[in-house]
């Protein structure tokens, strides 16, 4: 074996180690912290057995543990952000979305704190319900953990790409939806987001843009339109819903372009400040912005809209 397969298979080695000990994923910092969202079994119990799975892309499935990866900044600005990345709720993209994306907002002073939630169709028998009640429990424990973290509890926001998006939309204009039962102190704090940016989301799963994963697996090829509407984002925005930041390609083959349009629309007629970049090209899933394409200028429009909502200094 000469010197440089010996390197590359020493590395291997090493990582693969690293992903099955640590359940980390290669671009999470070494010194990442974890926390558990539930101190026992999530709400209605089920779900899959075994360790969580990751793809070669670095997507995540089979979550038996839903939890928090916790991103903290060198120089923490007070400000927090609650990361979901999307995957058609059968897998999270924590490699193409979650990690850099809290690398980003790390390296500007923003604690993040990434969410691996349950996927519905792995077991869990809360269904549809599942990531909604792990999305507010992660919102109230963040707050529950503010004095840990050097964090403010009126400085947490939401980021959220592609069914994420449509997660953490929900979670935006649901905060006070009870999807579960309270079960400790953590649950008396807020699971408001103070602000919400989502980026690329699956807003509405209602005719004609119903054909999408997040459509299929929350709702069924065939739900009736009252059963789409209930897990329409935008049919739950109000005058309390936090300012909203939405940024999509006028390209996306996944997420048709309304959806970002439909939920600008929705703001306005509520009257919630509402900023939308519609991309000229660039497609879906591109994170943080994919090179060489007008979707590599969205995180200096979203860099702005933090600092005029006093999350950046």
């Amino acid at each position: 074996m000469n010197r440089r397969n010996f390197i590359i298979g020493a590395s291997a080695v090493f990582l693969a180690g690293c992903v099955n000990a640590k359940k980390r994923h290669l671009s999470e910092p070494q010194t990442a912290e974890s926390l558990r969202l539930w101190p026992s079994t999530p709400p209605g119990g089920g779900g899959p057995v075994g360790p969580m799975k990751i793809s070669k892309r670095g997507a995540v499935s089979n979550v038996s543990t839903p939890h928090l990866t916790v991103y903290q900044p060198e120089n923490p600005n007070g400000s927090a952000m609650l990361i979901a990345a999307g995957g058609g709720y059968k897998r999270i993209e924590m490699e193409s979305e979650a990690h850099p994306a809290a690398q980003w907002l790390s390296e500007r002073g923003i604690t993040a704190f990434v969410l691996t939630y349950r996927l519905p169709n792995e077991g869990w028998q809360a269904g549809a319900m599942a990531p909604l009640q792990d999305a507010q429990r992660a919102l109230r424990l963040i707050r529950a953990n503010a004095n840990k973290y050097g964090i403010r509890k009126d400085k947490l926001g939401v980021l959220g790409f592609s069914a994420g998006g449509h997660l953490l939309g929900m979670a935006s204009v649901r905060a006070d939806f009870q999807s579960y039962s309270a079960i400790d102190e953590i649950d008396n704090h807020s699971a408001k987001p103070d602000v919400s940016a989502l980026i690329y989301p699956i807003i509405t799963l209602e005719a004609p843009y119903s054909d999408t994963s997040t459509a299929h697996i929350l709702v069924g090829r065939h739900a009736d339109e009252r059963e789409a509407a209930r897990w329409s984002v935008q049919n739950f925005v109000t005058p309390q819903t936090p300012p909203m930041f939405l940024a999509q390609a006028k390209d996306d083959p996944i997420s048709n372009p309304m959806n970002t349009v439909i939920m600008k629309e929705a703001c306005d007629k509520m009257h919630v400040p509402c900023e939308l970049h519609q991309l000229a090209s660039g497609g879906h899933g591109f994170g943080m912005g994919k090179p060489g394409t007008p979707t590599e200028i969205w995180p200096h429009f979203y860099r702005n809209w933090l600092q005029r909502e006093g999350e950046l200094s």
